[in-house]
Parts: structure tokens; sequence; C-alpha cells
């Protein structure tokens, strides 16, 4: 079995509008969205909510998501440092000044790559739905529902 993790931005609207609150505001990043996709349904398995600001590795970690070690993860550069909780994960090489890729190395990256588009487009399919495509206006407290709501229903259509 083949497990695709990817993470996706989502800007949020601030209604507060004053000098002090844009600068913050400009220093804040969007809240990344994470999904766990199972390669051969195409159905999302789990999803995780969190700051803009952390990495898709700490995400990946805070989630608690904990995937047996006989399924393999397929994720993309963010998730450096999977290996050492998930045994089975595979991610794309990366290149250096020092030491660059050989055709090998870019015959897995580019294999790597061409399995995860099925998470890519699982990600597109979820902003379709323009309450997920354009900034938030909403509660916040709502987001995660309301992402775990259309992302039932793209399982529902599947």
């Amino acid at each position: 079995e083949v497990v695709l993790v990817d993470v996706s931005e989502h800007p949020i609207d601030d209604l507060k509008k004053t000098a002090q609150v844009l600068q913050r505001q400009k220093e804040k990043a969007h809240p990344k969205k994470q999904l766990v996709v199972d390669k051969n349904t195409g159905t999302i398995i789990c999803t995780a909510v969190g700051q803009g600001r952390r990495h898709d590795f700490h995400l990946y970690k805070n989630s608690k998501v904990r995937i047996m070690d006989k399924v393999q993860i397929l994720a993309d550069s963010g998730y450096q440092g999977i290996k050492k909780l998930h045994h089975n994960a595979a991610l794309p090489k990366k290149n250096t000044k020092k030491c660059p890729l050989t055709k090998q190395d870019k015959k897995e990256n580019h294999h790597i790559s061409s399995e995860r588009v099925l998470v890519e487009n699982i990600i597109r399919r979820v902003k379709i739905f323009r309450v997920m495509a354009e900034k938030y206006r909403n509660r916040r407290k709502r987001f995660t529902l309301r992402w775990n709501l259309i992302a039932a229903i793209i399982n529902y259509e599947l």
C-alpha cells in the first residue's frame, strides 16, 4: 500500500484593519492544511490544519498521524526527516553545489513526482469549492470543520 502526503496553504482574512494589525498580518503566514491520501483509491484518509509558519514535517508530527511500517509514504521535500519516524518513506533527493544530482537520482525524483500527482489533483478538487480557494472570511474556529466537510464530500463523490 502507498500513502501520499502533502500540504496546501490557505489565506484567511483578518477583520481588524489598524496599521499595527496590518503590519502583523504581513509577518504571519497563512494556515496550512495537510492531506493524507490513499494512492489506490484516491480517498482522503485524514486531514490536519496547522499554523502557517510551521514546516510541513512539523505539521505532520503534531497531527499525530501514525501510519503502519509496511505502508509506503510518498512526500515532497518539505518532509525532510520523516524517515526517522517512518522508515518506509520516499522523498526526492535535493541538489547541492557540492553534490549535484546524478541521472539515476533525477529518474528517481521524476518517478516520485509522477506518483505524487494524485495528491496534487485531490488538493485541486478541494480548491474547486470557492470557500477553500479564496480568502476565508468566516469564523476561524469553524475553518477545520469546513475543511473536513469538504474532504468528506470529495470522498463521497469518489
